[in-house]
């Protein structure tokens, strides 16, 4: 009966390491995947639009992108 107890705790702790390891894994390779990259601050807006007199078109294009969510109220 002792046997069969620490036979059931030693698989219990081997499944608890192999989802550790699992996770060590799947983190490890995200962090090599996935990598953060830093913003560049601006000093100025130039270049930033493209060149040119802001026509009405282009206002309500902008209007559509910012309000599309809105459109079907």
């Amino acid at each position: 009966m002792n046997r069969k107890l620490n036979t059931s705790i030693a698989l219990k702790h081997l499944d608890v390491l192999e989802r550790e390891l699992t996770r060590l894994k799947r983190d490890i390779l995200h962090g090599l995947t996935v990598r953060k990259k830093s913003k560049k601050i601006k000093p100025s807006l130039f270049g930033s639009i493209k060149g040119g007199d802001v026509t009405e078109a282009m206002i309500d294009e902008s209007k559509k992108n910012l309000f599309r969510k809105l459109a079907g109220i």
